[in-house]
C-alpha cells in the first residue's frame, strides 16, 4: 500500500454482531443508546432466513493480518484487508475487500475504545486518515484510542468500482443553457449506461446503509462493543445514518460540516446555491466597505453591478488568461465557493478584472476560475495501481445515486424547468445545482432511504459560512438527532471546523470526546483571524495524507 494524496480490545462474542445491521426496512425512531453488557447476536435476526445466519457470523470471526501500510509510513500505522458481503440481504453470496487500518493508543491503560472517522465525499478515501488524525489530536486523546481508518466499500482500495468515464464525463458543473440542454441529458444518460455497463452488479449495494453496515462488522471483528467517530461532511450522514441503525454502538460522535439527512442528495446539492446567496450578499457588503482599497463599488448594489457586468462581458467574449478562456459560467462557479471568504473572494475577483483589462494578474488567485481541474491528474500515477482513474466520480455517483432515488426525477424536462426557475431564484449557482444529472438514468434503489430520528448523543459541529454544507444543512441534522448539542462558530469560514486552533471549538469537541460528556446546552463560539486562515490552509491542502480536513472539490461534500 502506498502514501496516498487526497483529492481523513474489549472481548466481545464474536456473535454479537450484525442483526440491526442486515435490517432491510426503512429506519425510523431509535431508541437512546443505553449501556449493555451484551448485542444481540446474527443468529436472533428475524430478518434473515436461518440458512444465511451461519454466513452472518463468520464474516465477524475474521482475524485482519494486520501489517504495515507501507514502507514510507510509521510503523505502527498499520493496514489489512477484510471481506464483506456485496449484499448484506445475502451475506452466503459475493463477496468484496475492504481496506481497514488503524494506530493503536499510546497509552493502553487509559484506552477508551476506537474512534473511527470518514473524510467525506461521496467517494472520499479513509485509509490513511488515522494519519492526519494522529497528526491534529491531542496527545491526550492519543491516548484514548486506536485510530481506525477505512476506505468506504466502492472506494480506493476497497473493491474500487468504475465507470470506465473520461475527465469530460467525470465533469458535473454544468450550467443551464438551452441550446446545450440536450447535450448535458446525452451526458448524464451515457454516465449513468456506462456505469451500469461496467458495475452494475456491484452498483445496487454501494450505498451509506451498506457502508455504516460494514462499519459495524469492522467494530465486531475489533472486538469492541461500541464505536466512536469523527466524520466530516458527508461523513456526518455516514455517522447519522450508523446511529440509525445502531443506536446502542455509537459512543461519542462528531459530526462536523454536517449534511441535512432529509435532503440527501438532490437537495444537498441545491443547498450549494441556496447558501450562496446571502454569502454574496455579505461579500458585497464587505467589499463595499473597502471600497477605497479594491474599488469594486462603494456600496453593495455597486459592487453586485460590478460584478454581474464582468459575467455579462465574459458571456459575450471570455477572459483570456494564460491561453485559458474564463467565461461568465466560470466566474459564477468559482465565485461561489469563494464568497464563504470576503477577502478571498474580493482578492481573486480584483485580479479577474485585472485579466479582463488585459493587465497582468496572479495565476494563483485566478485559480478558482480556471474551470475544473481534470479528475485524477493529481496523484493519478500513485493511484493507478489501486484504484481507476475515475473511481471517485464513480463511487460519488454510486452512492448520490444510489442512495435515494425517490429523489430524483425520471423526467428531464422537469430538470429543465428546476434550472430555469433556479437560476432566477439563486442566479450565482442555481442552474448548476439545479439541471440534470446521471442519476435521472439511475436504477432504483434497493432500499428506502434512511430516515435519520433518533435520540442519540452527537456533537454537531458547524461553520456559519460554509460553502458546501450551509448552517441551515447544520441544524437541520442537529434537530434530527434529538440527543445532539450543536457547536456553531460565529463567523466561522469554510468546510471543516475541527481541529482549527481555536480554544473555544477545539475546546469543547476535545472535552467531549475526552470524557463521553455533551455539552449541557447548545455552544457559540466566535471565529478568530487564526482560525478561519487555518481553516482556508485545510481547505487547500493537497499533499497530506489523511488530512482530517482534505482538499474539497466544489462538486463533493
Amino acid at each position: 500500500m502506498r502514501r496516498r494524496r487526497l483529492a481523513p480490545l474489549l472481548a466481545v462474542s464474536v456473535t454479537a454482531t450484525l442483526a440491526p445491521a442486515l435490517a432491510t426496512s426503512t429506519a425510523t425512531a431509535a431508541p437512546a443508546a443505553t449501556p449493555s453488557t451484551a448485542t444481540p447476536s446474527a443468529a436472533s435476526s428475524p430478518a434473515f432466513p436461518s440458512a444465511a445466519r451461519g454466513a452472518l457470523d463468520r464474516y465477524a470471526e475474521q482475524k485482519p493480518q494486520w501489517k504495515r501500510c507501507d514502507a514510507d509510513s510509521p510503523a505502527e500505522f498499520e493496514c489489512a484487508t477484510i471481506k464483506v458481503p456485496l449484499d448484506y440481504r445475502a451475506p452466503g453470496g459475493k463477496r468484496i475487500d475492504l481496506a481497514i487500518s488503524r494506530i493503536r493508543s499510546t497509552a493502553p491503560d487509559k484506552r477508551h475504545g476506537v474512534l473511527f472517522s470518514n473524510p467525506g465525499g461521496p467517494g472520499g478515501e479513509g485509509l490513511y486518515m488515522p494519519l492526519g488524525m494522529r497528526e491534529r489530536l491531542p496527545e491526550s486523546a492519543q491516548q484514548k484510542y486506536d485510530l481506525i481508518g477505512f476506505d468506504p466499500r466502492g472506494v480506493g482500495e476497497s473493491s474500487p468500482v468504475s465507470c470506465g468515464l473520461t475527465p469530460e464525463e467525470e465533469n458535473p458543473l454544468r450550467p443551464y443553457k438551452p441550446e446545450t440542454f440536450d447535450k448535458d441529458v446525452a451526458w448524464a444518460r451515457d454516465v449513468a449506461n456506462k456505469c451500469e455497463e461496467k458495475a452494475g452488479d456491484t452498483l445496487p449495494h454501494i450505498t451509506t446503509r451498506n457502508t455504516a453496515r460494514d462499519m459495524d462488522l469492522i467494530r465486531a471483528i475489533l472486538g469492541e462493543k461500541k464505536i466512536s467517530y469523527v466524520g466530516y461532511s458527508y461523513g456526518t450522514y455516514l455517522g447519522a445514518v450508523y446511529t440509525q441503525l445502531f443506536p446502542g454502538r455509537a459512543d461519542r460522535f462528531v459530526l462536523d460540516s454536517a449534511v441535512d439527512p432529509a435532503r440527501a442528495w438532490r437537495g444537498m446539492m441545491q443547498w450549494w446555491a441556496e447558501g450562496a446567496e446571502p454569502a454574496f450578499d455579505r461579500w458585497t457588503e464587505w467589499a463595499a466597505e473597502r471600497s477605497e482599497k479594491y474599488g469594486l463599488g462603494a456600496t453593495p448594489k455597486e459592487v453586485d453591478r460590478t460584478f454581474w457586468d464582468l459575467v455579462a462581458q465574459a458571456d459575450e467574449k471570455p477572459i483570456e488568461f494564460e491561453g485559458q478562456p474564463v467565461t461568465g459560467d466560470d466566474i459564477r462557479s468559482g465565485m461561489r465557493g469563494e464568497i464563504f471568504s470576503p477577502q478571498y473572494a474580493t482578492e481573486a475577483f480584483v485580479e479577474l478584472k485585472k485579466a479582463a483589462e488585459g493587465e497582468p494578474a496572479s495565476a494563483k488567485r485566478l485559480a478558482p476560475f480556471a474551470g475544473p481541474e481534470e479528475p485524477g491528474t493529481a496523484g493519478a500515477a500513485a493511484r493507478a495501481a489501486e484504484a481507476p482513474a475515475d473511481n471517485g466520480t464513480a463511487s460519488f455517483w454510486t452512492v448520490v445515486c444510489g442512495d435515494n432515488s425517490a429523489a430524483w426525477s425520471r423526467d428531464p424536462e422537469s430538470y429543465r424547468q428546476d434550472a430555469i426557475e433556479d437560476k432566477g431564484r439563486y442566479p450565482l449557482f442555481g442552474d448548476f445545482a439545479s439541471s440534470i444529472k446521471p442519476c435521472a438514468f439511475w436504477d432504483r434503489s434497493v432500499e428506502p432511504a434512511t430516515k435519520v430520528n433518533n435520540k442519540v448523543g452527537a456533537l454537531v459541529v458547524q461553520n456559519e459560512w460554509d460553502p458546501q454544507t450551509p448552517l441551515p444543512s447544520g441544524q437541520a441534522l442537529h434537530a434530527a438527532l434529538k440527543g445532539s448539542k450543536m457547536l456553531t462558530v460565529l463567523g466561522g469560514e469554510g468546510h471543516g471546523v475541527y481541529p482549527n486552533g481555536n480554544a473555544c471549538t477545539d475546546g469543547t469537541v476535545t472535552d467531549y470526546l475526552l470524557t463521553g460528556k455533551l455539552p449541557a446546552k447548545d455552544v457559540t463560539c466566535e471565529a478568530t483571524a487564526e482560525s478561519n486562515e487555518e481553516a482556508r490552509k485545510n481547505q487547500k491542502r493537497d499533499a497530506l495524507p489523511g488530512s482530517p480536513l482534505p482538499e474539497r472539490a466544489p462538486d463533493r461534500f
